[in-house]
């Protein structure tokens, strides 16, 4: 059975495992672990546990385990003393607390939800993430990162982690035995680039003989990526693994979304361009139609309407599938 391995963190991913888990394959994924925002973000503070919100994701996404539980994971308070809080991050927090071990408490709810394959923290180690920009400001956490709307004016100098955090040994075991590795789809700032900045990663997916596959963003995110084209997202990427060519396959998308979604997605960013040329010669390039035929539900209180506009699991998976 072939291994594939998968990089990032936030929703983007989430078509990506819900696709591949369909197929038989060995499923590892690795999982950013330096959000700070939200009710993520508070259980870290008051708990000083590691961040559980990209990691629920994953394993809902690779769960079997039924409707029911699904929405036990997703299901957000709107009310009370818990006001904010998602389920799943306090369960997982507490099973960390509980057993000691992020991965005992993984382990727990993966069996809980019945999931096909295995979710990876890319690191144990507790972590800031820090960006400087040319302008020389500094801004400190994921969430600020996230929020602030003035990267691509002024463009990153240096993104690093305060302190270092090395990768997790689970992690870079996964990438020697890697068939295939599929880094994104995903912010760039902070959901894909901070898995390449715990120590070992970048070395060890440069080594890596796997298929090494870039899954590129539907939409740019306005204020960081602004009229990006796909190579410009595996240029930074590349730059922070340090290596050229890091990449061996290159997936996009060459449709366009409804205007209607566009319209209400305007405040957020406009399309990735698909306009490859760049690329052409350096990389095995697929382009299809990869946008889901079915509106995302916004749960309420959700803010990223970016959501509406999402990936087919199906269509991504089967092209996955075929590497």
């Amino acid at each position: 059975m072939k291994k594939v391995v998968t990089i990032g963190g936030g929703t983007g991913r989430f078509a990506v495992l819900l696709g591949l888990k369909k197929y038989p394959v060995e499923l590892s994924a690795i999982v950013t672990m330096f959000d700070d925002g939200g009710s993520t973000g508070r259980l870290r503070d008051e708990l000083g546990v590691l961040p559980p919100g990209d990691v629920r994701q994953c394993l809902i996404a690779l769960g079997e385990s039924g409707t029911l539980m699904r929405k036990l994971f997703t299901h957000r308070y709107h009310n009370g003393g818990l006001e904010g809080h998602n389920f799943g991050n306090i369960f997982i927090s507490t099973l960390e607390k509980i057993t000691g071990s992020i991965d005992k408490a993984l382990e727990v709810a993966g069996t809980i939800l019945n999931i096909k394959g295995r979710v990876i923290p890319v690191t144990l180690d507790k972590a800031k993430l820090i960006a400087e920009l040319n302008n020389g400001k500094i801004i400190e956490g994921e969430d600020a990162l996230g929020e602030y709307q003035l990267v691509s004016r002024f463009g990153i100098k240096k993104i690093y982690l305060k302190p270092k955090a090395r990768a997790h040994p689970k992690a870079l075991q996964a990438i020697r035995e890697a068939d295939v590795i599929v880094v994104g789809p995903g912010d760039l700032y902070t959901s894909l680039i901070p898995n390449f900045l715990a120590k070992g990663m970048s070395e060890a997916f440069i080594k890596s003989k796997a298929e090494k596959v870039y899954v590129a963003n539907l939409m740019n995110k306005h204020g960081h990526a602004d009229d990006f084209k796909v190579a410009d997202y595996v240029r930074i990427l590349e730059e922070t693994i340090g290596k050229k060519n890091a990449f061996d396959t290159v997936i996009y998308n060459t449709s366009k979304p409804p205007q209607s979604l566009l319209k209400r997605y305007a405040d957020e960013g406009e399309p990735v361009s698909a306009d490859v040329e760049s690329l052409k010669g350096k990389y095995k390039l697929i382009g299809a139609n990869l946008l889901a035929e079915d509106v995302a539900k916004v749960a309420k209180g959700d803010k990223l309407h970016r959501s509406l506009i999402r990936h087919s699991p199906a269509k991504l998976a089967k092209i996955l599938a075929k590497l």
